[in-house]
């Protein structure tokens, strides 16, 4: 039983469908708590749209600091144990506070936009330095600072529109990474 939580935890194949599934979970928790409210649909839409990119990543983070712990304790680790918890830490910290800071989205007209858009900047940078790879994983941060800064409703739904789009496209990108039961090294060919 530990051998199988241990081969789940470190197993990198279902973090991203896993985190996903989480986020879809807290956006429609979200969107069924506030459905009845007066609250404007441009500032729900932007909450929900950061809560999603807040909780794929968050979940993720945790999932790497886990793993790497998890490793590190049974002593199959390879790399740098530092490298590898500031990676960690470096996603982990603005995923949480993009999460938290959708209560405040939702709280008061004003939308603490630069809170938005910092958060998001900081998490697309750190996922980008990472690698061009991760460029999928960063483009949600893209949508939701274009969303925040736009102000035309067209535009708008278009941007929801191409979030959606590129959302969906990374969950069943996740779906045959998770089918294919390789490691990211593996399935990208690297390995």
């Amino acid at each position: 039983m530990i051998d199988q939580l241990v081969a789940l935890i470190v197993d990198e194949s279902k973090w991203l469908t896993a985190s996903m599934g989480f986020a879809l979970l807290a956006v429609t928790i979200l969107l069924c708590r506030h459905r009845h409210s007066d609250f404007p649909i441009r500032r729900r839409v932007l909450a929900a749209m950061n809560l999603f990119f807040g909780v794929t990543i968050g979940t993720m983070a945790f999932g790497h600091l886990l793993a790497v712990t998890t490793k590190l304790a049974l002593g199959v680790l390879e790399g740098s144990i530092l490298m590898f918890y500031v990676i960690g830490t470096a996603l982990a910290i603005p995923s949480w506070w993009l999460i938290h800071h959708t209560r405040r989205v939702l709280a008061s007209d004003d939308e603490h936009g630069r809170a938005t858009l910092v958060l998001n900047a900081w998490l697309a940078i750190t996922l980008l330095a990472l690698g061009v790879h991760n460029l999928p994983l960063a483009a949600p941060a893209f949508f939701n600072i274009g969303y925040h800064l736009n102000s035309r409703r067209m535009l708008g739904w278009a941007i929801v529109s191409m979030a959606v789009v590129v959302n969906v496209g990374l969950f069943i990108g996740s779906l045959i990474f998770l089918a294919s039961g390789q490691s990211f090294e593996q399935f990208r060919g690297i390995e």
